[in-house]
């Protein structure tokens, strides 16, 4: 028996999850935000690519522009006018988080093409970095960046959400990349 069928539900089912599921009432709400935000690029994206290869391949770009796309989004969203803008309103929301799925989506399409795996670990490892950088940066902040949630502790518990998902996903994927390569080419 064919269980292909199967391969689209845990990152559908990740998806429904972290919007459907009512976060704010277990984390503080910037928490949640960054749960959220994290779920998407780091968790369900790439596992819809997986899940839907044929449905996401029209979004397959070199490694390098999925990650220099990711990471324009990602900072800009994080600018606390667009962080406003994206948690206080409907609009804000919804195209806050289409655009983290659309950038996810980008990154791993990109990054896990077969044809390019150095590139798509050089992609991931770029994207380690700079998420490590911002999720120290809302860790260390001596002060609420954002100005409308007075919670500094909800701002830390993000930060670490996001050097605990984004971080090691990241590093873990881009490591086994350069693994497959340096086996194969020691193999040939």
């Amino acid at each position: 028996m064919n269980f292909r069928f199967l391969l689209p539900l845990p990152g559908l089912g990740l998806l429904a999850l972290i919007w459907l599921f009512p976060l704010e009432r277990m984390v503080p709400v910037f928490a949640a935000h960054m749960l959220r935000h994290m779920t998407l690029v780091a968790l369900a994206a790439p596992l819809v690519v997986v899940g839907l290869p044929s449905a996401t391949a029209a979004l397959r770009v070199s490694p390098l522009f999925g990650t220099m796309a990711e990471l324009v989004v990602v900072w800009s969203w994080h600018l606390p006018a667009a962080h406003e803008f994206g948690r206080l309103t409907s609009i804000g929301f919804v195209a806050e988080q289409t655009s983290f799925l659309v950038v996810g989506l980008l990154v791993w399409t990109g990054c896990l093409r077969s044809d390019r795996p150095l590139a798509g670990a050089a992609g991931l490892l770029v994207t380690s970095m700079h998420m490590t950088l911002l999720g120290a940066l809302l860790i260390l902040a001596p002060r609420d960046l954002y100005g409308t949630s007075p919670d500094l502790a909800g701002q830390r518990i993000g930060g670490m959400l996001m050097l605990g998902i984004g971080t090691p996903v990241y590093l873990i994927a881009g490591l086994a990349f350069v693994s497959l390569v340096l086996r194969e080419r020691a193999s040939a």
